[in-house]
């Protein structure tokens, strides 16, 4: 793409880039290129479909997926995941390397105004406001810590429409959908439903539980497990906030002879698209003006936190407690985490992955971490403590088990009531009562539900009290005149009465329906083009050395 941005930059950067000159953040050095911490730069790493791979080959593609489970997993990365395994990691890398082998085959190619247009929407989709992510932030910011640049993400994006390509061709038979199939898959996920429902909410048992000492005891120890604390860490830390920088840093910056034109020219080249809800030009300029306030005080900020924190490292013995011996020396306050885990990080502040990574690399031999930039700052850090996994003693934490024990009672009791309930109600129905009588003389409020199909996506008032999944499961799997059985939820459960099965609305069905088929044979081209994708697979990554390992690892269990 870095070819691609020089050849449209009369306009591309525009579309882009965004409010590049303005939201520009000042970063010390970056990290080297490590591909996200990938595989080495030599090695075996297979043949697939008679051609080697090679280490570029592979780190490409390693690139590649990273980039692409960062923009599904709401921006957390794959190597920093609980739920992502290094094996994981390697199988899809070398799915990507396949797909990307037979599109060569293919001679499947993306021309440069897709990938432009791909670019663009990328990055307007990821800032979730409209308006595109400026590309120089979006590398600096998100990128450039992983190793990864704009010539990794142009490969994602181009091998993105190649797949998408490869899918139209290669699962061309599943797209193969007649109008009467589509009819009968239409009126099955839109045919309403009309249904009567009976909750029992275990916030109404509450008062019922009888909480003794000994049933808290014999709950805590049933539920040891649930109470472990995972690893967690406590640092001590040094804040240099940035609003203590604004001040000089508006002082600086409109002492420059040149600032007022600059915010005018800025505000000429991205007022429109930036800045489109401010009311008028003044206030744009003047929200213009405050960006640029703020970037250079984290600058200053950041070059603040770099001297002190160089002051620190340089102290020798090296020792923890030297942060808070050189803060007090420069009139510094410096504070103390509770503890945290990894996965939740910092109670104290909305800390960044960044900072929550580097305070579990501290060590007692490498107890400072280099300073981690934040949105209200710079943070310098020092270990205060490690904490191994542990389950906690009852009396630590016993107001927490007892609030457990008491939600766990009551949805027992719930539960309790709505299995007895569905007996009875079988048996009065079974007489010919309606579910309505069934369930005030079992001192129950039935409720109507409003109609709704499989393809409903909400359910207005149904709050918490069951999943929309789950009445649905329900609805679908019960004969019209007939009830369900009762079914759990995590607040307590729910008998579902099924009353009808609600005609189709012929006029909204055949508005309705080339969009559906559209979606139908989509998916079926997806399915089939999995099919084909497992099949080679099989086929081909036989000859690489991970296949070959999980394959041996299959055959010695």
């Amino acid at each position: 793409m870095i070819g691609t941005i020089r050849k449209h930059s009369s306009w591309l950067w525009w579309i882009i880039a965004g409010l590049t000159i303005i939201s520009f953040v000042y970063f010390m050095s970056v990290p080297g290129a490590n591909k996200g911490g990938g595989s080495g730069s030599s090695g075996n790493f297979g043949v697939i479909y008679g051609r080697t791979i090679t280490a570029q080959d592979f780190q490409e593609a390693q690139a590649e997926y990273y980039i692409y489970y960062w923009t599904r997993s709401d921006g957390h990365w794959p190597d920093t995941s609980a739920n992502v395994s290094r094996d994981d990691m390697e199988r899809d890398i070398y799915i990507r390397l396949l797909l990307a082998q037979k599109a060569r085959q293919l001679d499947i190619h993306v021309d440069e105004d897709a990938l432009v247009t791909a670019a663009a929407e990328f990055l307007r989709s990821i800032s979730g406001k409209g308006q595109p992510v400026a590309m120089d932030k979006f590398v600096a910011q998100v990128l450039a810590p992983k190793g990864l640049g704009v010539a990794d993400l142009e490969n994602f994006l181009r091998n993105e429409l190649v797949v998408q390509q490869m899918i139209q061709v290669l699962g061309l038979s599943g797209a193969l959908v007649t109008p009467q199939e589509g009819s009968q898959l239409y009126d099955r996920e839109n045919q309403e439903i009309s249904a009567q429902a009976v909750f029992f909410a275990a916030s109404n048992y509450l008062a019922q539980v009888s909480v003794t000492p000994a049933a808290v005891a014999q709950f805590y120890t049933n539920s040891m497990a649930v109470y472990r604390e995972p690893d967690r860490v406590q640092v001590s830390y040094a804040w240099f906030n940035v609003t203590n920088f604004l001040a000089a840093a508006k002082t600086a910056e409109l002492a420059r002879t040149n600032f007022e034109s600059y915010v005018d020219s800025a505000y000429r080249q991205y007022g429109a698209t930036e800045f489109a809800d401010a009311k008028t030009p003044d206030e744009a300029k003047a929200r213009i003006r405050g960006v640029l306030y703020r970037n250079r005080a984290l600058a200053d900020a950041r070059q603040a936190a770099n001297d002190f924190a160089a002051a620190v490292f340089a102290m020798e013995p090296v020792k923890p407690e030297n942060l808070a011996a050189y803060a007090k020396q420069k009139g510094l306050v410096t504070r103390t985490t509770a503890p945290f885990s990894a996965r939740i990080g910092p109670e104290e502040f909305n800390a960044s992955p960044a900072f929550v990574r580097n305070a579990f690399q501290l060590s007692a031999d490498e107890p400072f971490a280099n300073p981690v930039v934040e949105a209200d700052g710079v943070y310098v850090m020092a270990l205060a403590g490690q904490l191994q996994s542990a389950i906690p003693k009852l009396e630590q934490i016993l107001p927490r088990v007892t609030r457990d024990f008491e939600d766990y009672a009551a949805v027992s009791l719930a539960r309790r009531d709505g299995t007895n309930f569905y007996y009875n109600a079988s048996v009065q129905m079974a007489v010919g009562k309606s579910f309505a009588q069934t369930a005030v003389a079992n001192a129950q409020s039935p409720q109507v539900l409003p109609p709704f199909s499989l393809s409903s996506q909400e359910l207005p008032g149904l709050g918490d009290r069951a999943e929309l999944g789950q009445i649905k499961q329900a609805a679908f799997t019960t004969p019209p005149g007939h009830i369900s059985n009762f079914q759990p939820t995590r607040d307590g459960g729910f008998v579902l009465f099924v009353q009808q099965l609600l005609p189709i609305d012929e006029t909204e069905k055949k508005a309705g329906m080339p969009r559906f088929l559209g979606q139908v044979r989509r998916a079926r081209q997806n399915e089939a083009f999995n099919l084909w994708l497992q099949a080679e697979a099989n086929r081909e990554l036989r000859a690489t050395p991970f296949f070959q390992k999980m394959a041996a690892a299959g055959a010695a269990k």
